[in-house]
């Protein structure tokens, strides 16, 4: 009886994590991103080593926008920053 409750449970909790009808699931940088917009494949982990490649520290809240830029804050000559690391791998401070 115990198996039996724990199969169930266990196709209940994948049957809610698989999306219904063949759906697509989509990126957090994709669902604010107008219809047709191309996200890159860059990752997070290989925008905190660019940045800390770059002499920043402590890279924070790193957040990809539909302009395929990663958005977030950093340590640079001891004061905090943000950041933004562009699509071709330059790295700008953000609103500047």
């Amino acid at each position: 009886m115990k198996t039996k409750l724990v199969l169930i449970v266990a196709f209940a909790a994948i049957a809610a994590v698989r999306p219904p009808g063949g759906v697509t699931l989509i990126t957090a940088a994709q669902a604010a991103c107008e219809p047709g917009t191309r996200i890159d494949k860059t990752t997070v982990d290989e925008t905190r080593d660019r940045l800390i490649k770059a002499g920043y520290k402590n890279p924070l809240h790193l957040r990809k926008g539909c302009d395929n830029a990663w958005h977030g804050t950093a340590i640079k000559g001891g004061r905090q920053v943000n950041v933004a690391v562009l699509p071709d791998g330059h790295i700008v401070r953000d609103g500047d």
